[in-house]
């Protein structure tokens, strides 16, 4: 199982999308070691001092496909949730600065906590699905996916023409345009999908 995700998908306004839309996705992966499941808690890592949370709805792909076609991708969609794509911005820049990777940033251990799934037959349009993040209680993200810049679709079709996608592979499909900034030990994070609060948890 991989773990994908997408930055920079997320715009305030939909007058915005066309200019953006430039065909160039902006793909990277993590591994399964950074999940953490089941609202388990979650512990500040020791490699930075500067922890980013960006909240993001999850797709869950459902069927093995290679170069599969925008009209079919909705198709290999077997379950959504949500999950924090959690981001070490300092081993981040450090990184930037020698033009390297972005693995040992958004890949360490906690990196990707996520909730429990719900089958994508639950929502009627995905295109107009509504989530948020609560932190201590204070509304921080709230999103919809007709903000996005690429769709469920237009991600699966992209990242498929370059690598093959199996049943049970995550992708993360970006994080609204606003409202992302950081944590520290004791915050408490509660992420929803229509008012369904799925994923709750602690940074300990």
């Amino acid at each position: 199982m991989k773990i994908i995700g997408i930055g920079k998908n997320y715009v305030n306004e939909t007058s915005e999308i066309s200019a953006l839309k430039t065909g160039a996705q902006t793909i990277f992966t993590k591994p399964d070691s950074s999940l953490v499941t089941d609202n388990k808690d979650v512990e500040f890592p020791k490699i930075t001092n500067q922890l980013a949370y960006e909240v993001e709805l999850v797709v869950k792909i459902g069927k093995r496909g290679k170069d599969i076609v925008l009209n079919d991708a909705v198709s290999y969609i077997s379950e959504l949730a949500i999950g924090i794509d959690y981001t070490a911005k300092d081993v981040l820049a450090a990184s930037r600065e020698n033009k390297g990777p972005w693995a040992l940033a958004k890949g360490f251990d906690g990196a990707s906590p996520i909730s429990g799934f719900k089958p994508i037959s639950e929502f009627s349009d995905l295109n107009a699905i509504n989530f948020d993040l609560k932190i201590n209680g204070e509304q921080k993200q709230v999103g919809i996916t007709g903000l996005m810049i690429y769709s469920f679709a237009e991600i699966i079709t992209y990242i498929s023409s370059f690598m093959t996608l199996e049943e049970g592979d995550l992708i993360f499909t970006g994080t609204p345009a606003s409202g992302t900034g950081l944590v520290v030990k004791g915050d408490h994070l509660q992420a929803s999908i229509e008012g369904e609060l799925l994923l709750d948890f602690k940074m300990i």
